[in-house]
């Protein structure tokens, strides 16, 4: 009787002790052939990626362009734009110092001479409009499409003719077109301003004179000149507009992945239709007309 109590007891000890002891987790398999998960795309804003100077002329500014294009270059891009408007002259200049990182400039002849010299790493077309001849309303010069014959005409009459005198592209022009007409301007007649585009243009309008200008800067200011056109269409006004990359090898400061992106999202399909666009919805008609190949 005693042993089968004691068997009895050892049988329920070894139950016990089995039910108690702890359990064994048993490793999961990884499966491998699973796809990673896909990152979750979220609507924070493009992370900070440096700062760029661009040295560009007044027309771009004063049209009022830059301000439409560059808050969207930055959001796409995340590269912040710091401006400098001066004649295209000074911005050559400014990038054969190594004080800019890219330019916007319209005298095409110089921006290539840039380039060879070694100033600039490429050059490209972005965008054209036309050169104007403004006047009085019912002025001395007949509306017509010789921009020369009526340089001629200015020059015989002495009417009061305002130059920007900057040495910017507008300048550049105006004095080549003066060449071929055989003529060097001089006088109390012809005023020499030394200023930006719409300065020029609110000059000549106070004094009821002549200017050539370029038409987006002279649309976006005329409902508040006195001013028309009196001479366009002429194959000599036309004001073409390219972007060159300074050279980095310049000085260390130089931004020159900055500038490339630049120059490769103004003269891409999205850049060139946002040029294209501008201009349309205030003034019925583009104010720059994009051409980058």
């Amino acid at each position: 009787m005693k042993k089968s109590l004691a068997l009895l007891l050892t049988l329920l000890l070894i139950i016990t002790t089995a039910a108690c002891a702890p359990k064994t987790e048993v490793p999961q398999e990884t499966d491998v052939t699973q796809e990673p998960s896909e990152t979750i795309e979220t609507d924070s804003p493009v992370e900070p990626n440096g700062r760029i100077i661009l040295s560009t002329t007044t027309s771009t500014q004063d049209s009022g362009l830059l301000d439409y294009l560059l808050p969207i270059f930055t959001e796409e891009t995340g590269i912040e734009v710091n401006t400098i408007a001066v004649g295209t002259g000074k911005a050559l200049q400014m990038g054969k110092d190594g004080e800019a990182d890219v330019l916007l400039v319209h005298a095409k002849a110089d921006e290539l001479t840039f380039v060879e010299e070694g100033h600039g790493t490429e050059r490209r077309d972005v965008m054209y409009n036309d050169f104007i001849l403004v006047g009085p309303k019912s002025g001395e010069i007949e509306k017509n499409k010789d921009i020369v014959g009526a340089l001629k005409n200015i020059s015989e009459k002495e009417l009061v003719f305002v130059s920007r005198g900057d040495d910017s592209g507008t300048h550049k022009k105006e004095l080549g077109i003066w060449k071929v007409a055989g003529i060097e301007p001089a006088g109390e007649w012809y005023l020499e301003a030394g200023a930006g585009m719409g300065d020029v243009l609110k000059i000549a309008n106070e004094k009821q004179g002549y200017t050539i200008a370029d038409r987006a800067t002279y649309l976006s200011m005329k409902d508040n000149l006195e001013l028309e056109i009196v001479v366009e269409g002429d194959e000599n006004l036309l004001n073409q507009y390219g972007v060159i990359p300074v050279n980095p090898e310049k000085n260390e400061n130089i931004n020159g992945e900055g500038a490339v992106e630049f120059m490769n999202w103004i003269t891409s399909e999205r850049g060139q239709a946002l040029v294209k666009e501008y201009g349309i919805e205030e003034y019925g008609e583009s104010l720059f007309i994009p051409n980058a190949e």
